[in-house]
């Protein structure tokens, strides 16, 4: 495959959700990281139109493959930019290649702890929140903590002993109200410690009462005409309501782990992979297994497990994993269940499914043998059936009160629609509004035509509808002696459920499972073409009867004019004349007359 065909079927199995993206060269060398609230989108967009500047042009020309990485938010993506782009320091990436990186707000670790911004995490023990990707954001939060807390600015070291000799003396911020005065005495440290805990709520996103506070604040000011501070407010309160008090991306508390995921299908297994390191992820890797003896998720698990740490010299002493496998004795396994190691792990498994998802859209495009191959065995194992359901046809009845009663039959094979095999039924032993028996009698005269005309027969018959409709059908197939020859389930609208014959427990597939999204594409098609036939024949029906109610018209002249006048409109509005040529003059005049009263 060209580059160029390469480069367009990787583009087309991209996602639309926020994440990075990552440009590599023949050489498999990394030449660009980058961000984008839609991945799809944005990348597509270096390849859909001609680029401004030189360097993006030379760069867009020398791109062999793409990587991404799904995350969360916009926010998430903005941070995991800054740390692969100084992890991995691409020639291409101009921004952000420096060791500055972004905000975050500390509680130190001291008596009476201080509160304040800083870029750097030094470990002494001290609280790190963040990192937020606007100053403005920590500004706001810190504003709105020393407006509400006095605490101290100070770098003194308040020790019980230093204040009981009296060394320290209280600064201006005491006389103006900003601090009590813990330097002295004039504060406890159980105090302060309980003010401490509230900002700490604060911080990690519980602003509810602080926002009511904001708003009385911003109504007071409105009130006595201060409408400049009730403005100041009001974009505090916007900020607050904005703020998102976690980063899946980045945390602290994490340190150097490695975390693993997999996701699996009939034919292959999808591990990712994320290195952190200090708490930020500066890797991202899914390696795609091959199942050749039908292998569980844990043996491809631990396989890849291997495999990945040591292509990758990964050296960290602590794995997060989904579920237990058997690694080296000097690893420490964790299986989180909850917070935020949780969450890195849910990101690890999202990044798992987006590349499933990607490869099998490329493979659809590239490779549409194994594609089919893969679904057919899929619904093979899915719905238990002894063989691939490479022929499936699906029955559906259409009727308004008994009515017109009509049913329909469609095809699908190798997956997709055959719409030449699509037929159309009027029920003509039922009378009134008998769906069961209507389904007998459809699929009765439908096998029995192909076991006359010796045509092949499905794997797989599809009923839609419930027990009922099915053991309609089971009669039919059992007369025909087809039963146990075919496979036959019903679909039930309300829960999706699949029912199978003589099992009164339905079966409840996967929300997104393949085998599910193609039974309900047949339903939905055999409900659609039901009901266009059905409207076809109620309308024949009625511009049938309004000709058929003249007197000496009947069914066949009341067709012999439509198929003249292609309307009853055109029929109304006809000179005598051209009904004559077309029916003849005796009964043209009755027509006439009718219409022209």
């Amino acid at each position: 495959m060209s580059r160029s065909a390469s480069l367009k079927v990787q583009l087309s199995a991209l996602p639309d959700n926020p994440g990075v993206y990552q440009f590599y060269d023949t050489d498999g060398k990394i030449l660009y990281v980058g961000k984008a609230k839609n991945l799809k989108k944005r990348v597509s967009s270096y390849f859909n139109k001609k680029q401004e500047y030189g360097k993006t042009r030379v760069l867009v020309k020398k791109i062999d493959s793409i990587k991404h990485i799904v995350v969360p938010t916009e926010s998430d993506a903005l941070l995991l930019e800054n740390n692969l782009i100084k992890k991995l320091r691409p020639r291409y990436n101009v921004l952000l290649k420096d060791d500055k990186s972004y905000p975050w707000i500390c509680i130190k670790n001291e008596r009476f702890p201080r509160v304040f911004s800083t870029r750097k995490l030094i470990k002494d023990g001290s609280e790190y929140f963040g990192p937020y990707t606007s100053m403005k954001t920590v500004r706001t939060l810190l504003d709105l903590v020393k407006g509400l807390y006095p605490l101290r600015t100070c770098n003194y070291d308040l020790s019980e002993e230093k204040i009981r000799s009296g060394k320290y003396k209280v600064c201006l911020d005491y006389h103006l109200g900003n601090c009590l005065g813990p330097c002295e005495g004039l504060q406890s440290e159980k105090e302060y410690l309980n003010q401490i805990e509230d900002i700490r709520q604060i911080i990690k996103g519980n602003l509810k009462s602080s926002i009511q506070t904001f708003r009385q604040q911003m109504t007071d000011y409105a009130e006595q005409m201060e409408f400049e501070k009730a403005q100041r407010v009001k974009d505090k309160i916007e900020v607050l309501e904005n703020y998102q008090a976690k980063s899946t991306v980045v945390n602290p508390k994490i340190n150097n782990v490695d975390v693993f995921t997999i996701i699996s299908d009939e034919t292959h297994g999808y591990v990712n992979f994320l290195q952190l390191s200090h708490g930020a992820i500066i890797r991202s890797h899914t390696m795609e297994i091959r199942k050749k003896l039908e292998e569980s998720d844990e043996e491809l698990l631990q396989l890849a497990i291997t495999e990945i740490r040591q292509r990758f010299s990964s050296r960290s002493k602590e794995i997060y994993l989904p579920f237990a496998v058997a690694v080296d004795d000097d690893l420490k396994v964790t299986l989180p269940k909850l917070g935020d190691k949780r969450r890195i792990l849910d990101l690890s498994e999202r990044n798992a499914r987006f590349y499933r998802q990607d490869k099998l859209k490329q493979i659809k495009i590239t490779d549409p043998d194994r594609h089919t191959k893969r679904i057919m065995a899929q619904m093979k194992t899915d719905l238990r059936l002894s063989e691939e359901p490479r022929h499936i046809e699906c029955f559906d009845n259409s009727n308004i009160q008994g009515s017109n009663p009509v049913a329909a039959c469609v095809v699908f094979k190798d997956g997709k629609p055959s719409k030449k095999d699509y037929r159309h039924f009027n029920i003509k032993t039922v009378e009134g509004p008998d769906d069961f028996a209507s389904m007998e009698e459809v699929v009765h005269r439908r096998y029995k035509r192909l076991l006359s005309e010796e045509e092949p027969l499905p794997q797989l018959i599809v009923i839609d509808g419930g027990k009922g409709q099915l053991s309609s059908a089971l009669k039919s197939l059992e007369v025909l002696g087809l039963r146990g020859k075919i496979a036959i389930v019903g679909i039930a609208k309300r829960l999706e459920e699949i029912y199978f014959p003589d099992d009164p427990v339905p079966l409840y597939l996967d929300k997104r499972s393949e085998s599910l999204k193609i039974i309900q594409q047949l339903r939905n098609e055999a409900h659609r073409f039901g009901i266009t036939h059905h409207r076809n024949k109620r309308s024949k029906g009625a511009i049938n009867s309004e000709l058929v109610n003249i007197e000496g018209i009947g069914e066949k002249t009341a067709q012999q004019l439509l198929k003249s006048f292609k309307s009853v409109k055109r029929i109304k509005e006809a000179s005598l004349e051209n009904l004559t040529a077309s029916v003849g003059a005796s009964k043209a005049k009755k027509i006439y007359k009718t219409f022209h009263k």
